[in-house]
């Protein structure tokens, strides 16, 4: 069972979700710094940001593209019911990312100042509510709420992701995302003032990251109950959250000492490690309490080859990635 296709299929999607949070994620981050920025320096921060997510904004979503073509592919009847019950906020999510790329698009090409301007209040705006959005969507897949029998939906189309702790996770969600942008930024600029900018920021979103990721736990003991018990009573949950824990301090003090590339490691490990956990807590379900990778399952052979295409499409996908980040990120 642990090496089945339906595990590795599994892993590659859960790998790529990691990344969509660590790169797309921080794109999100950056369109709300982008939204309070403030001071005389406001211009200029805004400027960094365009900079660090000019090239590469794009191409961050393929992650997303590559979760959601895995998940209809390898688990169609995990992809049914998440599209069925959660369509609301899965289409408003989709309508998010639209207008904030394109916005983006037409603030950085309008010439036209007052144009401009309300083209980048469009991009900020849908890049503070699109991660609330994705991430009331992950809370209501793992509370238990998300539920189809024969073929009906149980509780509705509003109840299953309408509630405190899927609200909670969506805040949490958005406040990594900045966490991280701001991690990020304070490596785009060789401005000592900017720099510090950014870093008031990364302290601010680490301590408000700190108080909703126990907020969620809390809530969680209601509001998720299977994945509450998981992360209470295992001790390789608890390893991780150690780890989690020492990562974040250890993030803090690198930005108070202004050792930005030791706090991006460590952001990146504590964004990694904390959905890597949830996805151990939440296995093998897809969406709890039905849905698991085992029952949902498209046929083996339909599994074999979507697993050759994406180890094919892995040596044309990482080594064109790498080249891209490496021409306009300079690596």
């Amino acid at each position: 069972m642990i090496f089945s296709f339906e595990v590795i299929i599994s892993v590659i999607m859960l790998i790529s979700l990691i990344l969509y949070a660590l790169k797309g994620g921080a794109d999100y981050g950056g369109g709300v710094w982008d939204l309070l920025a403030f001071g005389k320096r406001a211009r200029k921060q805004r400027e960094v940001i365009a900079e660090a997510i000019s090239p590469v904004w794009e191409a961050n979503h393929v992650w997303l593209i590559l979760v959601i073509v895995i998940l209809f592919t390898a688990f169609p009847a995990g992809f049914s019911t998440i599209s069925t019950v959660l369509h609301i906020p899965l289409t408003l999510m989709l309508i998010g990312i639209v207008f904030r790329g394109s916005a983006f698009a037409f603030r950085t090409y309008d010439a036209k100042k007052e144009e401009s301007r309300s083209w980048g209040l469009v991009f900020s705006v849908s890049s503070l509510i699109t991660p609330v959005l994705l991430g009331v969507i992950l809370g209501a897949i793992i509370s238990g709420n998300v539920i189809v029998e024969n073929g009906i939906v149980r509780d509705g189309f509003i109840k299953p992701w309408f509630s405190l702790f899927a609200l909670f996770v969506g805040l949490f969600t958005l406040a990594l995302f900045a966490y991280l942008a701001a991690v990020y930024l304070t490596l785009e600029t060789d401005d000592e003032e900017l720099q510090d900018d950014f870093r008031g920021r990364a302290l601010i979103s680490a301590v408000i990251s700190g108080l909703l990721a126990i907020a969620v736990y809390v809530l969680s003991g209601s509001g998720a109950p299977t994945i509450s018990r998981e992360l209470s009573e295992n001790w390789w949950a608890w390893g991780i959250q150690v780890v989690v824990f020492i990562l974040a301090v250890s993030a803090f003090v690198a930005l108070i000492t202004r050792r930005f590339r030791l706090a991006r490691m460590c952001a990146i490990g504590q964004v990694s490690l904390i959905i890597l956990g949830w996805a151990i807590a939440q296995y093998p379900y897809l969406v709890e309490p039905n849905v698991t990778i085992f029952n949902a399952a498209a046929p083996e052979s339909t599994l074999k080859l979507l697993l050759a295409t994406l180890v094919l499409g892995g040596f044309l996908l990482l080594p064109s990635f790498y080249y891209l980040l490496r021409v306009f990120r300079k690596l």
